[in-house]
């Protein structure tokens, strides 16, 4: 199974009123989103489902992807919302196995720990950016994964202006 992270775009700063869970997106945030679902698109990289964070960032995230990439709504489940155990993530995608590609919108340090965790990585940092797409390949709830790739958004947003300079005579 291909597991494709993309980490909530932009939002509001920490110390909302509403508290953490009610974080908006800002139009940077938003952006970010609609551009993973055209560079996406573009690549021919497109997952089978969406599942997202419950939290509001998130939810908007997936939302703003999911169209920016002609697909269907997002899912959204619970255990990917902060906190996530990545040995929990794995259980949860075991239920997911009937898709070849699935994409977890979701949220940092989560991922970061889920990438150590598969990769056998200890110790060692992993960035993953605001608005970024990693692919795991992974086999649930088996612990072992390869990482693949991390195309953080100047590298979509140079693919996607390339192409559509590319339709231009």
């Amino acid at each position: 199974m291909e597991v494709l992270l993309l980490r909530h775009g932009k939002a509001e700063p920490h110390g909302h009123p509403g508290g953490d869970s009610e974080r908006a997106l800002v139009a940077k945030g938003y952006e970010q989103a609609r551009r993973a679902g055209h560079f996406l698109r573009a690549t021919n990289v497109l997952p089978e489902i969406i599942i997202t964070s419950p939290l509001l960032r998130a939810k908007q995230t997936a939302e703003a992807f999911s169209r920016a990439a002609q697909l269907p709504g997002p899912v959204v489940q619970s255990w990917l919302g902060i906190g996530m155990h990545p040995d929990i993530a794995l259980r949860e995608l075991s239920s997911f196995v009937e898709f070849d590609r699935v994409c977890l919108v979701g949220h940092e340090p989560d991922f970061s720990s889920l990438i150590a965790w598969v990769t056998n990585g200890e110790g060692g940092a992993i960035d993953i950016p605001k608005g970024s797409l990693t692919l795991l390949d992974l086999k649930p709830p088996s612990r072992s994964g390869i990482l693949r790739f991390v195309i953080p958004q100047r590298m979509m947003r140079i693919a996607t202006d390339d192409s559509s300079q590319a339709d231009q005579p």
